[in-house]
């Protein structure tokens, strides 16, 4: 990720400019919601699925110290958040949409963490130059260091790769990314604008020969670092049957981009619309397919139970992390 271009500072440093190859399995594979997709939903036993979902794993343990007043208070501040357009109704996209923030939070905290580092002159924006000289500067200033720096991942590939990349994050195209902009730029597998650049770049690391392509070899050279003459494992026998199998779409011998895409970003079950559907239909008490505050307070120990959340000390934090 853009981020990661400070880290590989150090790593060129301290490997004199070569990186070296995975000698376990690599995952590239983008599941959407992961907390939510290894988890299940059993409500005839509890509701822990629904509170886990509405405000984050380790938020809902906190809510087990909350009395039931205070859980339905914390609960309508939280509804009013929801409520994107004010209109004093939730609709199931706008759960939807509250369920993957929740989701990823950490995304968000992440940003937070970094923001002031990259935001130099503090107008709560971060322009590209301003990146490039926090993460790159030194290099700029010193190129002769990485001489050297032959591994796809060496600062002179990185910089124009993170320049294309801060541009497609770049919406409205004025070279300065707003806290979303930049959270696509260090997170893109998260943003649907951003998926061709997962799959650009997905490509550009793996395709060795540079033919715009990836063939079997080139597919499991980036999982696993075969030792001349030694074995492969069996789960590497068992990857090559699915290069063949299920990769190679058209059975070429190779995956294009669109293959590529088919691998790396499948299209998976979206557990945040089967969960903001499923909350909507528990509490819609009038049926109109949308839920008021009311409605939601009434049905309160599905959505947090006694287990709701640190909302206290979130609400009074910049609410564009989350």
């Amino acid at each position: 990720m853009g981020f990661q271009a400070a880290c590989w500072f150090v790593l060129l440093l301290c490997t004199g400019g070569s990186l070296s190859k995975p000698t376990l399995r690599k995952e590239r594979v983008v599941h959407p919601d992961p907390q939510l997709r290894d988890q299940l939903h059993e409500d005839n036993q509890s509701f822990q699925y629904d509170h886990e979902a509405f405000l984050g794993k380790e938020e809902a343990k906190t809510f087990d110290q909350l009395t039931p007043e205070e859980s339905k208070e914390k609960l309508g501040k939280i509804v009013d958040r929801i409520d994107d357009n004010k209109d004093g109704y939730v609709t199931t996209e706008e759960l939807k949409n509250w369920i993957k923030r929740v989701q990823k939070r950490y995304i968000y905290e992440n940003v937070a963490k970094v923001w002031r580092d990259y935001d130099l002159n503090k107008d709560n924006k971060i322009s590209w130059e301003e990146y490039k000289q926090a993460t790159y500067g030194y290099y700029l200033e010193n190129p002769e260091e990485f001489q050297d720096a032959t591994d796809q991942h060496s600062f002179k590939k990185m910089l124009p790769r993170d320049e294309r990349r801060f541009k497609t994050a770049d919406l409205d195209g004025d070279s300065a990314a707003t806290r979303e902009e930049f959270t696509a730029f260090l997170h893109p597998e998260e943003f649907e604008h951003m998926k061709d650049i997962v799959v650009l770049e997905t490509l550009e690391d793996i395709d060795k020969n540079e033919d715009g392509f990836v063939d079997q070899d080139e597919y499991i050279a980036d999982m696993f670092a075969h030792e001349e003459g030694g074995p492969e494992p069996d789960w590497v026998i068992t990857e090559r049957e699915q290069f063949s199998d299920f990769r190679d779409i058209n059975k070429d011998g190779k995956m294009d981009k669109e293959e590529i895409r088919h691998w790396i970003l499948p299209q998976d079950y979206d557990h945040a619309q089967a969960e903001a559907r499923h909350l909507v239909y528990e509490s819609d008490v009038d049926k109109d397919q949308k839920l008021t505050k009311e409605e939601i307070l009434e049905n309160w120990n599905m959505f947090v139970g006694s287990q709701a959340t640190n909302y206290g000390e979130d609400l009074t934090k910049n609410h564009d992390e989350l």
